[in-house]
């Protein structure tokens, strides 16, 4: 059913969460038994508060999130993907991962809404680096500021321009897939809502249930991301 679909949408936009992410092996953040988040406080760790006030904590920290994920690659589902997109199925991807994995995969219209792992910026200029100097311990840019992850913190509001991107694909979307997001944090998850209620058709793969479950047309569970892409594939 989805295949057909996908062959007779005009527009479909993809929405990734953490579950596309840890089919290539990263560690997820919420899950209940390995999630990042259960050995550290994102509050004193992940913020602009850790980042100000606890600065070597914070760069240990994220100097660790760096180099795992250098440590993995794309896997076929994201190249499933970006050939999808390459022959028109797909028009874009709105993802909440901060791998930079759909990109390395040859994706291109990806809205990030919660940055990039890839590159590093200066909190004083805004300088952007690759991700490479946290790797090679290096903290600080040129001009003498803090080099920090090209992510948002806690505390920080999603990047506009990719927030706005989100909103506009997911209006024009005439089926909208959700892969591998519990859907639980906003404002991100509004966009499948605000997709269905523009009367996309709305498909929800993941392995646990959403709260959105009940607004989908479509429900995977019991599937890997990667089986399911491999069935898309054309």
């Amino acid at each position: 059913m989805l295949k057909k679909w996908l062959q007779n949408s005009n527009y479909t936009v993809v929405f990734t969460g953490a579950g596309m992410s840890t089919e290539s092996g990263l560690p997820d953040f919420r899950s209940s038994n390995q999630g990042l988040w259960n050995k550290k406080d994102p509050s004193k760790i992940a913020s602009t508060d850790a980042l100000n006030n606890n600065v070597n904590d914070f760069i240990s920290f994220y100097r660790e999130r760096v180099l795992g994920v250098k440590e993995y690659s794309p896997h076929k589902g994201h190249y499933i993907l970006a050939d999808l997109e390459k022959q028109g199925y797909v028009k874009s991807i709105i993802t909440q991962n901060v791998d930079g994995f759909h990109q390395q995969a040859g994706s291109k219209n990806v809205a990030e809404l919660h940055g990039t792992l890839q590159t590093v910026h200066c909190q004083n200029c805004g300088e952007v680096y690759s991700s490479q100097e946290y790797v090679d311990k290096e903290y600080y840019c040129t001009c003498g500021g803090i080099l920090r992850p090209s992510i948002i913190l806690f505390g920080e509001t999603l990047p506009q321009d990719a927030f706005q991107f989100a909103l506009e694909e997911s209006r024009k979307s005439d089926l909208f897939i959700v892969l591998g997001s519990s859907l639980s944090v906003t404002p991100a998850n509004q966009f499948p809502l605000i997709a269905k209620e523009m009367g996309a058709k709305l498909v929800i793969i993941n392995r646990e249930k959403t709260p959105f479950d009940y607004y989908a047309d479509q429900v995977i569970r019991d599937q890997a991301i990667g089986k399911v892409l491999a069935e898309l594939d054309m």
